[in-house]
């Protein structure tokens, strides 16, 4: 998801701040951050799939979230919260790990920062802007790349000017849900709202899809904006959990995942069950505030497995391998493969079996998840890199060549 370059960039003296801590032989890939990113794909289907599998498609988290006054209804809420902002919390903390690493081959090779990394951000900005209108009203993509623009200045910065960021854009964060949950819960609001169009995913067909993200542009990308305080707090901290050594195979990053677990999974999760069931007025919180603590606490439990594991790898961490590996391949390929099952275009089945939810898109999940798992090896016994890696590979080395040319 967020592949890493050979040509990445190095901060001008004055912006340095302590050099970035090694660990281990330079350069030396980490493994376990494709499991993680492996890991954090599949989850993020496990929220995707819910908007997917309604008849009303992706904007039917404006008309009606499930509430716990069925039994139906009780299931299909704490199988969201299994999921829900979760892994897509961890992927936020996954790419800025990813930039430390690239700041950290700027700063090995002497090169100027943030350099050609800024070309990657409008790389990443244009990936996310034709996933949002080809294929996916709730990319995250662009949020990714806006939130690029402000940690790449900060990632070579002082732990102290770090640390104010963090507090800051955390404090700002803190501010805009309790805010905006006060109102929610004040007011009722949260569930039934009312959207035109509300038959184009179960009968509509693509083009009319795509006439509909693009008049509604505002409305779905406002999330890409709205979660930036939350995208700067969490790459920073991915960054500076890199440093601190949360990924050794040693008694420092044992016990940094430890805490992180009992964090995360100890007291984020249960506290976010409750606001899982707490009602549509809670959505925020559910899923913007207490997920991000539980994707910690997941950063540490994958990690720790991940180190415990010996002897030969087994299929299913090589598939999971192999996911992190073609990350934004796949990000792109289960939302296509999510459309063309559900939508009306397509197989249409979000219509045909919408009265076995909440067990149908489980099975959906399950079958889009299994396929990935299965061809991403085979396809990285061939290639170096994923096919839409590849692409973006190309085209970030594109202006490069040209410059070395000309």
């Amino acid at each position: 998801m967020n592949p890493t370059s050979r040509h990445a960039p190095a901060p001008p003296a004055q912006e340095q701040g302590p050099p970035p801590p090694q660990s281990g032989a330079a350069g030396r890939r980490i493994d376990v951050l494709d499991i993680l990113r492996g890991v954090a794909i599949i989850g993020t289907l496990g929220t995707n799939i819910w908007l997917f599998t309604h008849p009303l498609g992706p904007p039917s988290i404006f008309f009606r979230l499930p509430e716990a006054d069925s039994a139906g209804g009780a299931v299909e809420v704490v199988l969201r919260w299994l999921a829900n902002g979760k892994f897509l919390a961890l992927l936020t903390i996954l790419f800025g790990v990813g930039l430390e690493l690239q700041y950290r081959s700027a700063r090995r090779r002497g090169r100027p920062w943030p350099g050609w990394y800024l070309w990657r951000t409008a790389l990443l900005f244009l990936e996310g802007a034709l996933h949002f209108v080809l294929v996916f009203e709730f990319d995250a993509l662009i949020g990714y790349a806006f939130t690029s623009l402000i940690v790449v200045w900060l990632v070579g910065r002082g732990d102290r000017c770090v640390r104010a960021w963090i507090i800051a854009m955390g404090a700002l964060h803190l501010a805009l849900v309790g805010a905006l949950t006060a109102a929610l819960v004040a007011t009722g609001t949260g569930s039934d709202a009312t959207l035109g169009h509300p038959d184009v995913y179960a009968v509509g067909t693509y083009a009319d899809q795509v006439g509909l993200r693009l008049s509604r542009f505002l409305l779905y990308r406002i999330e890409a904006v709205f979660v930036i305080p939350m995208g700067v707090v969490l790459f920073l901290l991915g960054s500076r959990l890199l440093r601190a050594g949360v990924f050794e195979k040693s008694e420092r990053g044992a016990r940094i995942r430890g805490r992180l677990m009992v964090v995360g999974l100890g007291v984020g999760a249960p506290l976010n069950l409750v606001t899982a069931f707490a009602g549509p007025g809670w959505f925020l919180v559910d899923r913007y505030l207490l997920p991000p603590l539980v994707a910690f606490g997941l950063l540490g439990l994958v990690t720790t497995l991940a180190h415990r594991a010996t002897g030969e790898h087994g299929l299913l961490r090589r598939g999971v391998t192999a996911v992190g590996r073609s990350a934004l391949s796949c990000y792109v390929f289960q939302n296509l493969a999510a459309s063309a099952l559900c939508y009306g275009w397509g197989l249409g089945l979000a219509a045909e079996f919408d009265w076995a939810r909440p067990w149908w898109p489980v099975l959906a999940w399950a079958a889009i998840v299994s396929s990935f798992l299965v061809l991403s090896p085979l396809w990285l016994r061939k290639f170096s890199r994923g096919p839409v890696e590849l692409v973006w590979h190309w085209a970030y080395l594109a202006p490069q060549r040209l410059g070395r040319g000309s």
